[in-house]
């Protein structure tokens, strides 16, 4: 009351310097220090730190804090929290295989060999099994246009019912753009992969390249068509000879899925096409996938699979032995040709 009484400071200042409460890192001069061995404790601070396997937010962080004798608040943190540099960041993606020496290598050959294969007018499909989804009254990721306040009812559980699951293999024909699904709902083993491409040979395959004697499948390296799985080898082996075919198979190397073409140039779109629906049925899941379109004049084919395909099933070494599979110079376990006799 006094200072608001007296004439104003010559430097126009009401209070005179020095009046308020002092910050707090000021008063507790560890404070950041505390904070930022908290935030980072393998790198900067105790590795037995409080949190070092909980939530690290403004709350737990102000939390710990104060139990470490540095009371403050979750406000007053987060503002420190920006003043240092720190922000909100989640996960990203970016170590995908680049650990194999060859990783790059592979892709150039990879390419090298669809080049030489489309320029010859021959066939070059990428083939990989899309994400088994669960069929009935289930919730589906994304959302549609619906009436307002009338969303569709699905179950709360994600629990499989007697309709099981379908699997949706998938062909792509990289040169037409053109995809082939084969929607099963037995198993994904290795002989159900072949038999994906034999549907689609017969029904797609044969009328757009009526002359070819060779076909390039890019292939990721793991799952029922992984390159060190016998049973894919021997089953294509027994479709390059009803088909008089000689089938190369390139392998994208491990951990590089992504990157296979009918992963962003097919399964994308259809499950752009189908987001926010329940998958009810098999028919549905075939009808859904058979509209997909793109921009770029993408055409799908869909059907149906009632097949069995055990599990478990083995190959001996006799049997391959048997087969006319025919490594290739570069990496001959990724890279390979199963040549029926002529």
């Amino acid at each position: 009351m006094n200072d608001l009484d007296a004439p104003p400071a010559t430097d126009g200042r009401i209070r005179r310097p020095g009046a308020g409460r002092k910050r707090l890192r000021e008063r507790d001069p560890e404070l950041e220090a505390a904070l930022d061995a908290l935030i980072d404790p393998d790198v900067r601070g105790d590795p037995e730190s409080p949190l070092r396997w909980t939530c690290k937010s403004t709350g737990q962080l102000a939390l710990a804090l104060t139990r470490g004798g540095h009371p403050v608040s979750a406000s007053t943190v987060g503002i420190m929290l920006k003043e240092q540099g720190y922000s909100l960041q989640a996960n990203i993606k970016t170590k995908e295989g680049a650990q194999h020496p060859d990783r790059d290598a592979q892709f150039r050959y990879l390419n090298e060999q669809a080049r030489q294969f489309r320029e010859a007018g021959l066939p070059v499909v990428s083939v990989d099994c899309k994400k088994k989804e669960l069929i009935g009254e289930f919730k589906n990721g994304g959302r549609e246009w619906q009436p307002k306040g009338e969303p569709v009812p699905v179950k709360i559980h994600d629990f499989v019912t007697e309709q099981g699951k379908a699997i949706p293999y998938g062909i792509y024909d990289v040169e037409r753009n053109v995809g082939w699904v084969n929607v099963g709902q037995d198993h994904e083993t290795a002989a159900f992969a072949v038999e994906s491409l034999r549907r689609w040979w017969s029904g797609d395959g044969l009328v757009a390249y009526p002359d070819a004697d060779q076909l390039l499948i890019c292939a990721d390296g793991g799952g029922s068509n992984g390159y060190r799985v016998r049973a894919w080898k021997h089953e294509l082996w027994r479709f390059a000879k009803e088909a008089g075919l000689a089938i190369s198979v390139c392998h994208l190397p491990p951990g590089t899925s992504k990157w296979n073409k009918i992963e962003h140039r097919l399964f994308s779109h259809i499950s752009m096409n189908w987001r926010g629906r329940p998958l009810t049925s098999h028919e549905v899941v075939v009808e859904l996938i058979a509209a997909t379109t793109s921009k770029t004049g993408l055409r799908v084919h869909a059907e149906r699979d009632h097949g069995l395909y055990p599990t478990k099933v083995q190959v001996a070494d006799e049997e391959m032995a048997a087969i006319g599979l025919l490594p290739h110079t570069f990496h001959g376990e990724w890279n390979y040709t199963l040549a029926p006799p002529a």
